[in-house]
């Protein structure tokens, strides 16, 4: 017995789904939120920096192996390294409110905060939910935001040992093998 669809004829049902029943879901994807400080380039596009889901789940473990939900990866760019610019990553702890102005609080003025929400549906309100200070967080400061831009921070396990990496910069023209160093264009 054949079975005729309604509509479009060159359509075919899904191996193993019933005929008429399929449900159609919306696809999933991340979500990186600006917690704090949003920062505009000079076209007036906000710069941002993705966390990738791995990357997250890593910084999650972290979080929850120390028992500190405000844990959060710092990431600067400084000169140095066999390219020009070295990235330096550093684990700092969130003070309780954000921002906190004293004198010796993690968080710097110019200092931007990212969040990752975990995978949500399109279309949904992503990371509206729950305390975003509990999240993975990514800091960084401006003038390393400005070099970073359109960025994603991943987490990768190699045999040189496993590392949180930077990934995609669509600034950096060379960067050395290891992925800590990097040549920016100019």
């Amino acid at each position: 017995m054949a079975v005729r669809a309604h509509g479009n004829t060159n359509r075919r049902p899904t191996p193993g789904a019933a005929p008429f029943l399929q449900h159609h879901k919306a696809p999933r994807r991340s979500v990186t939120r600006t917690l704090l400080n949003p920062q505009l380039d000079e076209d007036g596009n906000e710069m941002r920096l993705e966390i990738t889901a791995r990357a997250a789940k890593r910084l999650a473990k972290v979080m929850e192996k120390d028992g500190n939900p405000r844990l959060a990866l710092r990431i600067q760019v400084e000169s140095g390294g066999c390219h020009g610019f070295q990235y330096v990553m550093s684990l700092v702890t969130l003070p309780e409110q954000l921002p906190d102005s004293s004198p010796a609080s993690v968080v710097r003025e110019d200092d931007s905060i990212f969040t990752y929400a975990a995978e949500v549906e399109e279309g949904d309100a992503a990371g509206e939910t729950g305390d975003p200070l509990s999240a993975p967080k990514i800091i960084l400061d401006t003038p390393s935001l400005e070099l970073l831009k359109g960025s994603k921070v991943d987490f990768t396990m190699e045999l040189i040992g496993s590392q949180f990496k930077i990934v995609d910069n669509p600034l950096a023209t060379s960067s050395c093998g290891c992925g800590t160093s990097f040549d920016i264009k100019i």
